[in-house]
Parts: structure tokens; sequence; C-alpha cells
């Protein structure tokens, strides 16, 4: 069903195989299915993130430098655990996704671009039909992320690990250095996290 859904969007509708010039690539099979039971805009709970690590330096670290994007705690945090696990779930690094969102949708929920991609990593409309399910809100913040996430998976298994490709391929840019830079200056400053060297107060 998925293969008859893209073969009529590459042959009818193009331009929605484009997010800037990102088009649909085939997935490996462990990426192709974005599995979600819950659909409601429910972040990830402290039981799921502490599963994951007992690292709540990070927490309070990130959330010191994410509070002039997102001022109200709460939210803050809750935004935080989610990119953590999610990042950590599809094998990324979470000051990496951080960095994507600050470029992509300068952490606004509801962004979109002139293409029609949506939210904090601006996902694609048409990546639904591909790998995911249609009762799936590409603005609530759990779905966001394991899409853009999945998707960022992808590109860097294709480019066997050259972030540098990845990224073009992500921002729909594969060539030009100009969004791969802008994440790494934002990977390597603003978010650049070193457990070994940070205290909760640094």
């Amino acid at each position: 069903m998925k293969k008859i859904i893209i073969l009529a969007l590459s042959l009818f509708f193009p331009a929605l195989l484009q997010a800037h010039n990102q088009h649909y690539e085939q997935l490996a099979a462990s990426t192709q299915i974005i599995a979600f039971h819950e659909t409601s805009d429910q972040a990830v709970s402290y039981a799921e993130y502490a599963a994951m690590t007992d690292n709540i330096t990070w927490l309070i670290n990130m959330s010191r430098r994410l509070e002039k994007f997102i001022p109200h705690h709460i939210e803050r945090e809750e935004f935080l655990r989610t990119v953590y696990y999610e990042s950590r779930r599809a094998g990324l690094d979470p000051q990496l996704v951080l960095s994507i969102i600050q470029i992509e949708s300068g952490f606004k929920k509801y962004a979109i671009s002139h293409a029609g991609a949506r939210g904090y990593m601006q996902v694609m409309p048409f990546w639904v039909d591909v790998i995911g399910r249609q009762d799936h809100n590409l603005f609530h913040l759990r779905i966001n992320l394991r899409y853009g996430c999945a998707i960022l998976r992808h590109y860097l298994d294709i480019e066997k690990g050259d972030y540098f490709r990845a990224l073009g391929r992500y921002n729909g840019s594969l060539g030009s250095s100009t969004y791969p830079q802008l994440v790494f200056d934002k990977w390597l400053t603003t978010w650049r996290y070193d457990a070994n060297t940070l205290t909760p107060n640094s």
C-alpha cells in the first residue's frame, strides 16, 4: 500500500516530495515505520527519561540554555526530555538535534516553512504517508521529533555516518556547505555538552 502511495505522489504531485529540495528516498526497514499508539501531544515522562539515562545534569544545563527560547519551565523540561529520548532512540546526539531545531524552527512548535514543512524539526507532510499513519499530527511534540530523528538517522545511514552530507540531505541542500555549517556551529558552541567537565552550575 505504501509503495502505491509513494508512486502516486511521485507521478501526480512531485512538488510534495520536496522540502526545499528534499526528496523521498527509500528508508531502511529499521526506520520505515513510525510506530505510535499514542497520538496525543504528550511529552516523554520522567520515568521514560530515567529509563534512558540518569543524567539530570544534562537537563539542568540544557534547560538554562533553552530558557530564552522556551521561557516556561515545565514546557522546557518536557521538551528536553523528549528531545533526549527520541534522539538517543535513533542513535543521535541530543545536542545535534537541538542544533537542528534551532536552525530549522527557532524552537517554534507550530512553525511552517514556505514549502510546507512543519514543527520543530520541519518535517514535510509527505513523510506521514511514507513512514507513518494518517492520524499523526506533525505539530505534536513527540511525533515531530520521532519523524525528524528517524529521517536524519536514515540520511546518516545512507551517507555512512557523514554528518555533513546527511545534514545537506535533511535540509534538501546536498552539496552546499551553508546549512551543515550552521548546524555544526550551534552543535560545537551553543549546545556543546561534556558530562566530564560540566557541572549543574556551568
